[in-house]
């Protein structure tokens, strides 16, 4: 089971939001403006775990896509004042904005096409 029709337009807009909101988060840190597009696709390292199987795969990439351990590293930077860390987690959150304006979203165990934005195989809005 998947979101589909409305809902599904809604939350891919969400994450554009939430891609460009990292933008203008990310500029306010004062860091080199470079680490942003150098960064932004290293989250999908997270799909390390579907050379072994898919129920690992899908475990590891939904964490890796979730708002959770991005916004944990920027809340724990923050209080430690360290700007550098709190940069990479915001390019992170950009990460998960981006892929899920694109339509890329948390999978299921079955296989790695099968998320809860529908089937890779039948992108369409």
């Amino acid at each position: 089971m998947f979101v589909i029709g409305k809902p599904k337009v809604w939350l891919r807009l969400d994450g554009a939001v939430l891609f460009t909101a990292t933008i203008f988060l990310f500029a306010g840190e004062h860091v080199t403006w470079w680490i942003y597009p150098a960064l932004l696709f290293v989250p999908d390292i997270f799909m390390v775990g579907y050379f072994l199987n898919t129920r690992l795969g899908a475990f590891l990439y939904n964490a890796g896509h979730s708002y959770f351990l991005p916004a944990l590293m920027v809340y724990l930077a923050w209080i430690t004042h360290h700007p550098t860390t709190i940069a990479i987690g915001i390019i992170w959150l950009g990460h998960v904005g981006f892929d899920r304006f694109f339509g890329y979203g948390l999978k299921y165990d079955s296989n790695f096409k099968d998320t809860h934005l529908g089937d890779l195989d039948k992108k369409g809005i």
